[in-house]
């Protein structure tokens, strides 16, 4: 009895243990770049270069450092902050060229397919990632 008592101790300390330290590092994720509440569409009419995948266009004023929306295919949109997570200053922008981030700061380099990690230079955090929706066939939402 003494013995399932300790080993229940044991796993119980692990499992706490494993918890804290899945909490922290979220934390330390969620807290590069700060949250800004915004939404915001847009208008694909008007912003038609979206409408091909592989470009990615930016939207200055809304979120920390601007917004960069990506089309992976048709009808498949990410949108990023455009805050470099090595340098995060609203000065350090990321200047995207279709499926390619450059920060203007430190010129760690972000693929922006599937949650704009980072490929060369100092930055180790992808970029922050934000929530896009299609409203209908020429509407986006981003939002956070």
């Amino acid at each position: 009895m003494m013995q399932l008592l300790l080993k229940s101790r044991n796993i119980f300390a692990f499992l706490l243990l494993l918890l804290l330290v899945t909490v922290s590092c979220e934390k330390t994720q969620n807290s590069q770049v700060p949250n800004v509440p915004f939404s915001f569409t847009v208008n694909l009419d008007i912003a038609n270069e979206l409408r091909i995948p592989g470009n990615s266009m930016f939207f200055p004023g809304v979120g920390y450092g601007g917004v960069i929306v990506y089309c992976e295919l048709e009808d498949s949109y990410y949108a990023y902050d455009a805050t470099c997570t090595y340098e995060v200053s609203q000065g350090c922008k990321i200047k995207n060229e279709g499926v390619l981030g450059t920060c203007s700061c430190c010129g760690s380099e972000f693929i922006l397919i599937g949650g704009a990690f980072p490929t060369s230079g100092p930055a180790a955090a992808p970029l922050r990632q934000y929530h896009v929706s299609i409203v209908n066939r020429s509407t986006l939402r981003v939002y956070n």
